[in-house]
């Protein structure tokens, strides 16, 4: 029952997303496929990230909130690290159950076969592809995750080292199955890419996970002090993660479009490109929003007023970083728009 919990959270941005913004992609068929396997492996695709994000989102924020002394039985702030702590380990499990998942859709693809019947090719696939290989990396690192949060320190987070490689192996994992593979094995392409999915799942993660579960877990005026500094930890530390997203998305853009700006006119990976560029960019808009007028406010008047305005703006930009995520999804699952091109 807890799982089915873990679950419907992460499918609750993702529905609310697709309720409130519906994206051109979305409403206008920009998709560059019509089969239902398609889409069911952008969906799926689009929670296994969610799951990601949610993992190191919670890992981060609960290692800062032990720092807090949230772990106290008496603590105003143990809700926040309570529910940081059991988003990372359930984010984990999400994972490692979407991956699951997307190695049955892939032996489903690959082998032609119909979706109930395609068990018996998945061992093909693990064991005989260059998919099946990264897939297995990617899974592995979703099972040190696992591991790692687990046996999270009973007063803290979760072991940091093993944290640390799994996050890793997992980023690496499904960057070796993407578009960079075409560049081969340890190219710069795919070290690029596992910076591009770390980076984006840190900034994800963070907002998503302070959005959704912890700062509202710290909306009591006891705990107001508590919430004012991890705001500060989370805005710091997502401004980081965003620049590193910025840049490595650039070049991963420029390669994708194969030097050339008129995909983004003329292929629907262009088009697709384009809207996650739009979300970004908006989502950047309202965390500027919330580190530079929100948040000094916030941290002269404490009020709760100020608590809430800041959770707010955070729920919209964790919405539309949501929507990235679902365009990421589309993007690494269909044509680059240079090979779309010809």
């Amino acid at each position: 029952m807890r799982f089915v919990c873990f679950f419907c959270f992460f499918l609750e941005p993702f529905n609310a997303f697709l309720v409130c913004f519906q994206p051109e992609f979305l409403r206008q068929g920009v998709f560059m496929s019509d089969d239902p396997l398609w889409f069911a492996q952008v969906l799926i695709a689009a929670i296994a990230d969610i799951a990601f994000a949610c993992t190191l989102g919670g890992a981060f924020l609960s290692v800062w909130l032990s720092k807090e002394n949230a772990a106290a039985p008496v603590s105003p702030a143990r809700l926040g690290w309570v529910k940081a702590r059991r988003l990372a380990t359930g984010g984990a499990v999400v994972l490692a159950v979407a991956d699951l998942v997307l190695v049955w859709l892939q032996a489903a693809s690959m082998s032609g076969a119909p979706l109930f019947q395609a068990f018996d090719a998945v061992v093909t696939v693990v064991t005989g592809t260059h998919a099946g290989v990264g897939w297995t990396i990617a899974f592995a690192g979703s099972v040190l995750l696992i591991v790692a949060t687990s046996l999270a320190n009973p007063r803290g987070g979760p072991r940091v080292g093993l944290f640390a490689i799994g996050a890793l192996v997992a980023a690496a994992g499904k960057a070796s199955i993407g578009h960079a593979a075409d560049a081969g094995a340890f190219s710069l392409a795919e070290g690029v890419q596992t910076v591009h999915l770390l980076a984006t799942a840190v900034w994800g993660g963070l907002v998503i996970a302070s959005a959704w579960r912890v700062l509202p877990a710290l909306g009591t005026s006891l705990a107001r002090a508590s919430l004012i500094r991890i705001s500060g930890k989370v805005s710091t530390a997502a401004v980081v993660a965003v620049s590193l997203v910025i840049l490595t998305g650039i070049y991963n853009a420029w390669r994708g479009l194969g030097g050339s700006a008129e995909a983004l006119e003329t292929s629907g990976w262009g088009h697709a490109l384009v809207v996650k560029g739009v979300l970004i960019a908006t989502a950047l808009l309202l965390g500027a929003m919330n580190r530079w007028s929100v948040m000094p406010r916030l941290q002269r008047t404490a009020s709760t007023v100020d608590a809430h305005t800041f959770t707010g703006v955070m729920r919209m930009e964790a919405l539309l970083i949501v929507g990235v995520f679902v365009a990421a999804a589309v993007l690494s699952h269909s044509v680059p728009g240079f090979s779309a091109m010809g």
